[in-house]
C-alpha cells in the first residue's frame, strides 16, 4: 500500500511539474548587416541588467545574406530591451575608434537612433500575452 501511494504521489508531482506554464518566444530578425563576417550577438535585458554585461538571456547567429533571426524562448511577462550587435571579428565584444565611437554595427530594440549610449527607456517593451516578432535595424 505505501508503494502504491509513493507512485501515485511521484506520478502526480511529475504530471503537474510538466504542466507549468510556458512563457513567451521573441523572434528578433534583422536584415541589414553589412557583411557576413563574424556573428550578431543579440541580449535580452532588464532594467537591472541593460548596459552592465550580459542579459537575462543571451544569444549569437551567424549571419547569412546580410540577414539574422534569433529566438528567445519561455521569457516571463514583463518589460525587457534588446541590444544587438555585430560581431565582425568575432572577439565577443564592442570595438571602438580612438575618438570613441563604435567600429561595429549595432541596434536596440525600438530602432532609436540617438547620440550617445543605448538609454533602456528608449529601447523597453512589455512581453504580456502573446509571442513577439521585432525587427531591428543596424
Amino acid at each position: 500500500m505505501k508503494n502504491l501511494v509513493l507512485t501515485l504521489a511521484l506520478a502526480l508531482t511529475t504530471l503537474f511539474g510538466f504542466s507549468q506554464e510556458e512563457g513567451i518566444t521573441i523572434t528578433v530578425t534583422i536584415d541589414n548587416v553589412i557583411s557576413d563576417e563574424g556573428k550578431v550577438l543579440m541580449s535580452l535585458h532588464t532594467a537591472e541588467t541593460f548596459m552592465k554585461g550580459n542579459g537575462v538571456m543571451d544569444a549569437e547567429t551567424e549571419i547569412k545574406d546580410g540577414k539574422v533571426t534569433i529566438t528567445f524562448e519561455n521569457v516571463l511577462p514583463g518589460e525587457y530591451a534588446i541590444l544587438a550587435m555585430h560581431d565582425a571579428n568575432d572577439n565577443k565584444r564592442m570595438d571602438f575608434q580612438e575618438n570613441g565611437m563604435p567600429k561595429e554595427s549595432f541596434g536596440m530594440s525600438n530602432n532609436v537612433m540617438a547620440m550617445g549610449p543605448p538609454q533602456y527607456d528608449d529601447a523597453k517593451f512589455k512581453v504580456e500575452d502573446k509571442d513577439l516578432d521585432l525587427n531591428i535595424r543596424f
